[in-house]
């Protein structure tokens, strides 16, 4: 790689009281002849080196970038008064369901500015309570956390899933729940595995061989599924499944049925659709049988009944029904409908007591129905409001079961079920300092720029003006079969108290209403998701909600996608940007780590001069033109992600910076000891508190809190 341009500015050119409309010097980033070539065509990609971000060439650029964004931000008169009142609306107790495990029922409770959930136990529901596993002590930074709690099926021995600094990887720790004394080795190179506990003897889970040459590079290395033995080293792992043979597969993942009599194996190649592959574990030397060896569709063994697979499958039925088949003869030409495809979709199944519910979504929010495992329905469930349900999940000889239930302005409260009376009684609710009858929020439904029908979700204070002033925060997804639905965060209220507008549309691309609402957001399609969103805006600037002036576009990962090219789109649209941990050079996304996964929603670059074109007219690192007034941005990114590698937020900011005309700031900053989501509580709401500062500060608003806090 030549280099063309070698100007590397060491000193940081900002004043640390800039006033929204004045020009930032930012630092001068290398560029580089680097370019690649699609079907004759070449592409520049003068910002390459970025990609190497363990290099100490963008370490230092890292730093540089830091320095301006925080000199920025530091200067914001109400900045700290944003932060003070985040920790006051999160500082209140948070409890989880209690789950029954051997002797035990185990629960999390946060006092409330905790960075990490802490577990607890009791022998029997009226127990003294005690503390199992406290994450808050497993680092001094707090960037250590737990990831996943999964226990052997009598409940004596549990192993633990360790995430370090945001990263996707994984470790497991087994320990005796007796004494948590430590059981064998730390296994290591986990990612995106469950533990499929065999007895007390082993567990079945997923890995990769090649975790270094995987972190920021896409190599040959496939998942595999291995059992190990307890007291027994790593190295000596049986391989179960290796996704690596015949068809190279991704993701492979285990689970077990409660009574342990089958193994269930999923592969994957991309995020939608797999293969399924079952062992009958009670016969010796068994073999692994095939139930599906394609990649069409979506399946999931959820339990069975005796030798019968009870299976959620999109087979011609892109809403999600219910089959079940015989496991000995469980090819899908020999599958059964046990609950028929319905008009709203499936968003997820679960049993307990011997009983199957399924949440469906009717114009996104929940739907729960009870039925028996002849496909007979019992009952629909009566939830509280209209809102977001999750749970229900058992074992077959649970009489009860917990589930929880949030909306916007409904903080996620737990309820105990009664599977034979069909009766809710409130079991935990949280006391967040705020009064949800402050608030309004309504469903609307608008019409996208080819006519489509999509919904949206806004949410506001009583009394709101339309006068076209109120600042709003359009936040949307729009991809890989993603359902996003009614749910609270502490957080949002502080916008919403000081006079905020929150609107969420349900864009094509997510699960709202099943696989063709998906399909027609992906690949060829994926302008129309950018479409649905430039029109949601128009919808609240029309509706007067708000204006340009005041309207601030946000999302993260495919979200971030979604809001690099609506601001390369449509940049007069918006005042304010926030593309967070977003995809954002889409003819290169499947080069790093696990994007070659992503390409079932986006397609690749080379695959067809026809994908290319596509891909390309919508890249928002490649739509940035030179001597445009792009709204004011911040883009958020982690030097701890290796889902969304920060390279690709590195170049946007380095593009946006060189060719911005307008005097709207264009800032990235980068979270340390931080991966795809905030590793630890305290370093999520320093995002926030800088998010909602940068749009207020940046509309010329200063909200009402920052007079209750000189």
């Amino acid at each position: 790689m030549r280099l063309s341009v070698v100007i590397l500015s060491l000193a940081v050119l900002l004043s640390c009281n800039n006033q929204p409309g004045e020009k930032i010097n930012y630092p001068v980033t290398l560029k580089v002849d680097s370019a690649d070539t699609y079907f004759g065509i070449t592409v520049p990609d003068p910002y390459r080196w970025l990609e190497n971000d363990t290099a100490r060439q963008t370490a230092e650029w890292v730093a540089r970038q830091n320095e301006v964004t925080f000199a920025y931000l530091n200067q914001i008169p109400f900045r700290e008064a944003i932060r003070k009142r985040l920790d006051e609306l999160q500082n209140y107790e948070r409890i989880g369901a209690p789950e029954k495990n051997g002797d035990y029922y185990y629960y999390y409770r946060n006092t409330g500015l905790q960075n990490h959930n802490v577990w607890y136990r009791k022998k029997g529901m009226d127990g003294e309570e005690e503390v199992f596993i406290d994450p808050n002590t497993f680092s001094a930074d707090g960037t250590t956390a737990l990831a996943g709690m999964f226990f052997s099926r009598d409940g004596s021995l549990v192993t633990l899933l360790i995430q370090e600094g945001g990263s996707d990887w994984r470790k497991a720790v087994t320990l005796r729940t007796a004494d948590k004394s430590v059981v064998g080795d730390t296994l290591k190179d986990l990612k995106f595995t469950g533990i499929a506990w065999k007895g007390n003897e082993g567990f079945y889970y997923s890995r990769y061989d090649n975790p270094n040459g995987n972190q920021l590079f896409s190599k040959v290395d496939y998942n595999k599924v291995c059992y190990h033995k307890l007291e027994t080293p790593q190295s000596s792992d049986r391989v179960v499944f290796d996704g690596g043979t015949m068809q190279p597969r991704r993701r492979a993942g285990a689970f077990l049925t409660e009574d342990e009599h089958y193994l269930i194996i999923a592969t994957s190649v991309t995020t939608s659709g797999n293969e399924l592959y079952v062992q009958d574990l009670t016969t010796p030397r068994a073999k692994l049988i095939t139930l599906v060896n394609n990649f069409d569709n979506d399946h999931d063994v959820i339990d069975n009944d005796g030798q019968r697979l009870i299976i959620h499958t999109n087979l011609n039925a892109p809403n999600g029904k219910i089959v079940v088949t015989d496991a000995a003869n469980s090819s899908p030409n020999n599958w059964k409908d046990l609950i028929p495809e319905a008009p709203e979709p499936i968003r997820n199944v679960s049993t307990a007591g011997k009983r199957i519910f399924v949440s469906y979504l009717k114009d996104a929010r929940s739907v729960i129905k009870q039925y028996n495992y002849n496909g007979n329905l019992e009952r629909e469930i009566q939830l509280p409001a209209i809102g977001t349900a999750g749970g229900f999940g058992g074992r077959h000889a649970d009489t009860e079961v917990y589930y929880t239930f949030t909306s916007f302005t409904y903080p996620p409260t737990i309820f105990k079920y009664d599977i034979a009376t069909g009766t809710s009684t409130e079991y935990a609710r949280p006391k967040v300092p705020f009064n949800p009858e402050d608030y309004t929020t309504e469903q609307i439904f608008y019409t996208s720029k080819d006519g489509t029908r999509v919904p949206m979700f806004i949410v506001y204070k009583k009394g709101l003006q339309r006068n076209g002033k109120n600042p709003t925060w359009l936040y949307g997804y729009g991809g890989f079969n993603i359902s996003l639905t009614p749910s609270f965060t502490s957080s949002r209220m502080v916008w919403l108290e000081n006079g905020g507008v929150f609107a969420q549309p349900n864009l094509r691309g997510g699960g709202e209403y099943g696989k063709q609402w998906h399909l027609a957001g992906t690949k060829m399609n994926k302008q129309n998701v950018f479409d649905d969103f430039i029109a949601a805006a128009e919808y609240l600037i029309a509706e007067k909600f708000t204006s340009s002036n005041y309207l601030a576009i946000a999302g993260g990962s495919n979200g971030g996608l979604l809001v690099g090219a609506t601001m390369t789109q449509r940049p007069d649209l918006m005042k304010v940007a926030l593309p967070a941990v977003g995809v954002l050079d889409m003819l290169r996304y499947h080069k790093f780590t696990v994007g070659a996964a992503w390409a079932s929603d986006y397609g690749t670059a080379d695959e067809s001069k026809e994908m290319f074109e596509y891909l390309m007219k919508y890249s928002p690192l490649h739509n940035v033109k030179p001597n445009t007034a792009y709204p004011a941005t911040l883009i958020t990114t982690a030097d701890h992600d290796d889902r969304v590698v920060p390279a690709h937020s590195f170049k946007f900011a380095a593009t946006l910076q060189e060719h911005q005309a307008g005097s709207n700031p264009v800032l990235i900053r980068i979270e340390t000891k931080s991966g795809h989501g905030s590793s630890n509580l305290a370093k999520a709401l320093d995002v926030t508190a800088d998010q909602f500062a940068f749009a207020w500060y940046n509309m010329g608003i200063t909200p009402p809190l920052a007079k209750n806090n000189p």
